[in-house]
């Protein structure tokens, strides 16, 4: 089935690829960083969490096992089938970011894997609002950005303790402040690469774009500023 990509994005490697360029099979390798660690930390315990960009679960699982409900949305059918077969209070939603509309708000939004940088502005404001638009008056917005050095640290690449290598390639201009980013990566029996397109945002941009969507910062939840907690401004 041939799957209609987004403009700049592309990805190789076996297995179905999404329209982000994201390998299912890949994200169905990747290990879990600290992501559950943050998100446990600034969620109120058992929340039930709008994960928005699920992928194929790599930080549903975890959610679900430290107790949080998740409904899980993203773009991909072949991602979501990954993730509906988790144990636990998990609900899938298919539908591009910017585009959902469940007429329901939860206390906790997640918005993860630097989706907050999209090259493509109209997608970020319209991710941005269906935040806003989804969570709670009382409740949070977690934020994943990219480091200071992203796009300048470059090339570079870890080798993860699952036993693969990370590598980010290059960031090539492409106009409008926008970079095509070229990642790969590396398992002993496969290789994968993703191309796609990022806007690099310092902290005065990424909270202005929050303040155009009716949010405002509440804490940045690591060091790095990484992570944010983001909450609804009153309308």
């Amino acid at each position: 089935m041939s799957v209609e990509m987004r403009e700049g994005y592309e990805g190789t490697g076996p297995g179905a690829i999404t329209p982000d360029g994201c390998a299912v099979e890949l994200y169905t390798r990747l290990s879990v960083g600290d992501e559950p660690d943050v998100i446990e930390a600034a969620a109120p315990a058992g929340a039930h969490i709008l994960e928005l960009g699920c992928g194929a679960g790599r930080v549903t699982r975890p959610l679900l096992e430290r107790g949080f409900r998740v409904t899980a949305v993203d773009e991909s059918a072949e991602m979501l089938e990954k993730v509906a077969v988790l144990d636990g209070g998990v609900r899938t939603v298919r539908s591009p970011i910017e585009k959902l509309d469940l007429d329901e708000k939860f206390p906790v939004v997640m918005l993860a894997s630097f989706l907050v940088h999209t090259g493509d502005e109209a997608v970020r404001r319209g991710m941005l609002r269906v935040c806003r638009s989804h969570v709670t008056d009382q409740g949070c917005v977690l934020i994943q950005r990219e480091g200071a050095d992203y796009h300048t640290n470059l090339p570079r690449e870890r080798v993860d303790p699952g036993g693969y290598t990370v590598r980010i390639v290059s960031a090539t201009p492409v106009g409008d402040g926008v970079n095509e980013v070229r990642a790969e990566y590396v398992f002993p029996d496969a290789e994968w690469t993703q191309t796609f397109r990022a806007r690099p945002l310092d902290r005065e941009q990424f909270e202005t774009a929050l303040t155009e969507a009716g949010l405002k910062v509440d804490a940045y939840l690591t060091e790095d500023g990484t992570w944010v907690r983001a909450v609804p401004v009153a309308l």
